[in-house]
């Protein structure tokens, strides 16, 4: 991996060097626009509005409005100079229990690697803050654009995940919410126990991008001539108001993962049999 940041992690009176690093990549399909005609390749050009003259990329500025509705033009060194883009510090601000920070707020994550000959204070950091349960709240600068962002740590490598800005998380607005919805025992009792039948440790492993696999198959498909997906009968759609009852729909729903469960592999079974061994063992006693 290669850095893309270097500064100092300001804990108190404590800088500790880092490197920042990219934590996470984009497994997409890289691709580029043809005209779906012929399969020529699609270019677009920075031109003067009005004109056909090209404007190359190291002249273009960014136009911005002001208080009183008038354009004024901001160059790459007008907003280099602002005095944020001058600190090269991750300046711990506060300590906050990690699960007051609603998931809704993260955006990107960097990991954060020493960059010091030694990692004593980075270690030191990292199994303290890992051990208090709690997020060091941060801010710092990056590619001109100041940063809020959540410290944590994964697999022992501090990690920063930035967060949006409170004025960029919208709030719900919908109509539901102010309707009186009666919820009965019964369906909030089944619907908990159709939770606990699903109920797992998080394995991120287990799962697939369907639309990457299935668009794989598609490309290679289209490459030798073939059809990659058959048509199949439609499976019939189900209204809202065919189901009659909320209860026993989760019913059962609960019915067919006890159900499936049941069909495991015989290897899952042993302790079961064991169980029955030993029931019979104490009748004929």
């Amino acid at each position: 991996m290669r850095s893309i940041w270097k500064g100092d992690l300001s804990f108190g009176l404590v800088n500790v060097p880092v490197k920042v690093y990219s934590a996470t990549q984009s497994h997409d399909r890289s691709s580029h626009q043809v005209d779906a005609k012929d399969g020529t390749r699609i270019r677009y050009r920075r031109v003067r509005e009005g004109t056909d003259v090209e404007v190359d990329y190291s002249q273009i500025a960014n136009a911005y409005e002001s208080d009183e509705g008038r354009s004024v033009i901001l160059t790459k060194d007008d907003l280099a100079s602002l005095p944020v883009n001058r600190s090269p510090e991750i300046s711990i601000l506060e300590f906050v229990p990690a699960d007051q920070v609603d998931p809704i707020y993260f955006d990107k994550a960097y990991y954060l690697e020493p960059a010091s000959k030694s990692p004593k204070a980075y270690t030191l950091l990292a199994r303290t803050l890992e051990s208090t349960d709690r997020l060091a709240i941060a801010m710092f600068t990056l590619r001109s654009r100041t940063r809020l962002a959540a410290l944590r740590v994964i697999d022992g490598v501090m990690t920063l995940q930035t967060l949006l800005w409170p004025d960029e998380v919208r709030k719900p607005d919908f109509g539901f919410l102010d309707q009186d919805v009666e919820i009965r025992p019964q369906e909030l009792e089944m619907a908990s126990s159709l939770i606990d039948t699903m109920a797992t440790d998080f394995d991120p492993s287990r799962f697939e991008d369907v639309y990457e696999t299935e668009l794989a198959k598609l490309i290679e498909a289209k490459a030798g001539g073939g059809e990659a997906f058959p048509e199949e009968a439609e499976a019939p759609s189900h209204d809202d108001d065919e189901v009659a009852d909320l209860l026993a729909a989760l019913r059962a729903s609960v019915k067919d993962r006890a159900g499936t469960a049941e069909a495991a592999p015989a290897a899952d079974k042993k302790p079961a049999a064991k169980k029955t061994t030993a029931r019979k063992s104490a009748k004929s006693a």
